[in-house]
């Protein structure tokens, strides 16, 4: 069998991931087509719009066969640090043949060419990459200097201002430093920039887009919306009777566990991805605090990019730190693979990859914490301290406060029942 791999967020699943899902399966003609899908927190820093298990069964109901979670660290981490962890996922799991991704430029060459360059970090690159740096430039806008100097008859600005196609540059990289057999491909990515948050008449619009319409619907109690063209009627139906959450749902919990770490200005630098000068940053703000959203936008500058900001936060939030990160890309990143759920094709490939997996399968978390160990455990409990977090926020704004919260959340994550459906 032809198992394809797809990273996905699904935050929610729309239009153009069935388009994917389904050039995937008729023009690449996959048989099994195997997810790899962000849990509870997306990589651009922010909380899915719904539960992972919601967009799990949106996957499997429309062209996926399995889905797995990609562990939090990766999960939320920049474009390198997430490529890395799910590319070397797909990679242990030792039944993948290709790995399949949108990107504007449908140009696998240039993404190839790209790729190597970065990968290989000839001295040529690493210096031009330092010299940018120098001069205050944000590691991407260093990044895409260099390579514009390294490819000046190509439009390299342009091609990397695209989010797409700088996850897809990432993705081949990994497999190349992994020496990976897996094959990358590429599919044009269509209708609006993945950070439009225009509805327009296409029928792809971005995801940011569906759920920008969704919280302008939900704050001035509109009926309609104009996104229920732009995906299935069931998951428009689904996300219509589902409370949304946001990142300013955060705001409040995150506010309290900034102050409870007030201190020095590097109180915050042991978190991941944040490093000295942004715990500055967020420590010398903190007074002026709002919200989630306003607060990453009041530390923005011109080297610490609001996406990065967002990142930290949830970091701080999560409890992720940087020692734990290090020690995950010193081990090769992902030390385990959960799996989420399946259609009857997806659980005939089970028993193979089981057999050809280079690290455990977990179907039952409550069962894997007794038998892992070492950075694995560290990473899987911080997965479930991830969706015990999102649950009690979720539970916060539907005004739904059990009498123990606490213990029902820990059950509610550990002994989660795998996604099946069937046809």
């Amino acid at each position: 069998m032809k198992v394809t791999a797809v990273i996905a967020e699904y935050n929610p699943f729309h239009n153009g991931h069935l388009y994917q899902l389904n050039t995937i399966r008729h023009t690449e003609n996959a048989d099994i087509i195997l997810v790899i899908m962000g849990g509870n927190f997306m990589q651009r820093g922010i909380p899915a719009i719904v539960n992972k298990y919601e967009r799990c069964r949106m996957a499997l109901l429309h062209g996926a066969d399995l889905v797995f979670e990609l562990p939090v660290y990766f999960a939320l981490g920049s474009a390198e640090y997430f490529a890395q962890g799910a590319v070397s996922l797909a990679d242990k799991l030792g039944v993948v043949e290709s790995l399949h991704f949108g990107s504007e430029s449908g140009n696998i060459s240039q993404i190839l060419q790209y790729a190597h360059t970065l990968a290989s970090e000839s001295d040529a690159y690493k210096t031009a990459l330092n010299r940018h740096l120098k001069q205050g430039c944000s590691f991407p806008a260093a990044r895409s200097n260099a390579l514009s100097e390294l490819f000046p008859n190509q439009d390299t600005q342009n091609f990397l201002s695209a989010s797409n196609n700088i996850l897809g540059v990432e993705y081949v990289k990994a497999l190349i430093q992994r020496n990976s057999a897996i094959k990358p491909a590429t599919l044009t990515r269509k209708g609006a920039a993945y950070t439009s948050v225009n509805i327009e008449s296409d029928s792809f619009i971005s995801a940011n887009a569906i759920r920008n319409a969704l919280l302008h619907q939900s704050l001035n109690n509109i009926v309609t919306s104009p996104v229920q063209n732009h995906m299935p009627v069931d998951i428009y139906t689904l996300l219509q009777n589902k409370e949304h959450l946001y990142a300013e749902d955060f705001s409040e919990i995150l506010l309290y566990k900034m102050l409870q770490l007030y201190g020095h200005k590097d109180v915050y630098a042991n978190y991941f991805d944040i490093g000295r000068q942004l715990s500055h940053t967020l420590h010398n703000n903190l007074s002026r605090f709002v919200s989630f959203e306003k607060f990453a936008l009041l530390c923005k500058t011109k080297n610490l990019t609001y996406s990065r900001i967002c990142r930290g936060l949830m970091h701080i939030l999560l409890g992720l730190t940087q020692e734990c990160a290090d020690a995950l890309k010193e081990r090769d990143y992902t030390p385990y693979a959960r799996l989420l759920g399946f259609t009857p094709c997806g659980q005939n490939l089970l028993k193979s990859i089981k057999a050809n997996a280079s690290i455990p399968i977990i179907t039952k978390p409550a069962h894997a914490l007794k038998h892992l160990s070492d950075i694995a455990l560290t990473s899987l409990q911080s997965d479930i301290f991830a969706a015990n977090i999102y649950e009690s926020v979720l539970q916060q704004k539907k005004r739904c406060q059990p009498a123990n919260t606490a213990s029902l959340l820990r059950q509610s994550e550990l002994t989660c029942e795998l996604i099946k459906v069937n046809f």
